[in-house]
């Protein structure tokens, strides 16, 4: 039966799905600081090393996103939801018990982080492709940009959170949280009681994990939508995080910021995001989901150029500006961008297509990350911090001669990509 439209908070199953989210987000809010925070402070890692702990958390988007998203395209995804909170949960526990035993050691956070990663790789394609199977795909809008304002709610309370952790017991201590946040997120998961549909995978013959991959990724590279916008995001996401994967290093080092302020500055640079979450499905009503998302491509990336302007009195403002505006326009362009994936692709595709979207806009971060580090080490942090904001500044000339800036609707979606992919399943 279907539900009318806007009654999302009257939805168990989407509830319990939201909450989950919320509360392992805050905890990941407090790991994504803590954690290199441990490398910086407690084991007093070079800037290349505090890079490389970037490089192992993104590893395995390019190393499992594809095999995850037949996988999830074979099975039910909410148990894997639930596998993966576990697993993330014990991984991260083994960093504050190390550490109480003098035991807390690198290789021991590139293993936490590249396991954390791998898990999260199978958690985040089941979990795009399993919110259509919780509300309508009318409600997909709605459903993501609600999911992001919790999001956005945990990025900003988290880094403050963290910074405050950091200096009262310390980051690996700090970590703790996450793993309790985990724990949360399973038990929530396990209480959502709509049965899920097994994927249509399951009631064929199997083929080939080779030709399902394939398959997948024909799919997206040859989508007249899909295509430019993995080609923006993959270029955004290589440059951004040769810049964020030394900003820590940079503010640490450089700008001389405490791990409390820090925090402050990230938290408040994450009202952003949270306005973001707000706004995004009304302005894609205003001004069309194309148009929005191309505009906020543009600034999104430009703003980026303010950080390595940073410098003594005027840090602390240049660096809250560029997250706050880059924060504002990423949320926007994620609500509006993942719901026209998820409405114009056939249910039996959503696995592959989003491990397939994830594998190239995450699998080219893990080389940014370790260029970012070599050149931060080689030519010095300011340096690197300018070759990763100018060119996450050009980025968006991808989308203007795409057929996005044509979609004002997701009506205008489907008939752009009627000649692939076939119909969309409802």
């Amino acid at each position: 039966m279907r539900r009318p439209r806007g009654s999302l908070w009257q939805n168990g199953d989407f509830l319990f799905l939201w909450s989950a989210q919320s509360v392992s987000q805050v905890g990941s809010q407090v790991t994504g600081l803590a954690l290199p925070l441990a490398a910086i402070f407690v084991l007093h890692a070079t800037t290349f090393e505090v890079a490389a702990l970037n490089v192992v958390d993104l590893l395995p988007f390019a190393l499992f996103s594809l095999p995850a998203g037949v996988w999830v395209d074979r099975l039910r995804r909410r148990p894997l939801m639930i596998a993966a909170d576990w697993g993330r949960t014990a991984a991260l526990a083994s960093i504050p018990i190390a550490y109480a035993f003098h035991g807390l050691t690198l290789p021991q956070l590139y293993a936490v982080g590249f396991t954390t990663g791998t898990l999260t790789v199978f958690f985040d394609v089941s979990y795009q492709s399993y919110l259509p199977s919780v509300v309508e795909r009318a409600e997909l809008g709605d459903a993501n940009s609600k999911l992001e304002v919790s999001r956005s709610g945990a990025q900003l309370a988290g880094p403050g959170l963290a910074g405050l952790l950091v200096g009262a017991i310390t980051a690996p201590y700090a970590i703790a949280v996450d793993a309790a946040s985990f724990v949360g997120s399973a038990l929530l998961m396990s209480a959502i009681r709509r049965a899920e549909v097994l994927p249509e995978a399951l009631a064929t013959a199997r083929r080939r994990m080779r030709e399902e991959i394939a398959e997948g990724l024909r799919f997206v590279v040859g989508h007249p939508i899909m295509r430019p916008f993995l080609v923006f995001v993959a270029v955004s996401n290589f440059f951004s995080i040769m810049l964020f994967s030394i900003f820590l290093v940079f503010a640490v080092r450089d700008l001389h910021l405490s791990a409390a302020t820090i925090g402050l500055v990230l938290s408040l640079a994450n009202l952003g995001t949270l306005a973001g979450a707000l706004t995004a499905t009304r302005m894609a009503r205003v001004f069309g989901i194309g148009p929005t998302v191309i505009v906020l491509a543009a600034l999104g990336s430009i703003v980026l150029l303010l950080i390595p302007l940073a410098r003594d009195g005027y840090a602390i403002p240049f660096i809250v500006t560029a997250q706050l505006v880059y924060g504002f326009c990423g949320i926007g362009i994620n609500v509006n961008g993942i719901s026209l994936i998820q409405a114009i692709t056939p249910d039996r595709m959503l696995g592959r297509t989003n491990a397939s979207r994830r594998f190239v806009v995450w699998g080219v971060m893990p080389f940014g990350g370790l260029i970012g580090g070599a050149l931060g080490s080689a030519l010095g942090l300011r340096t690197a911090l300018w070759i990763g904001a100018i060119g996450a500044s050009l980025a968006f000339i991808a989308l203007l001669p795409s057929p996005l800036r044509r979609i004002r609707v997701l009506e205008d979606a489907e008939r752009e990509s009627a000649s692939v992919g076939g119909p969309v399943s409802t």
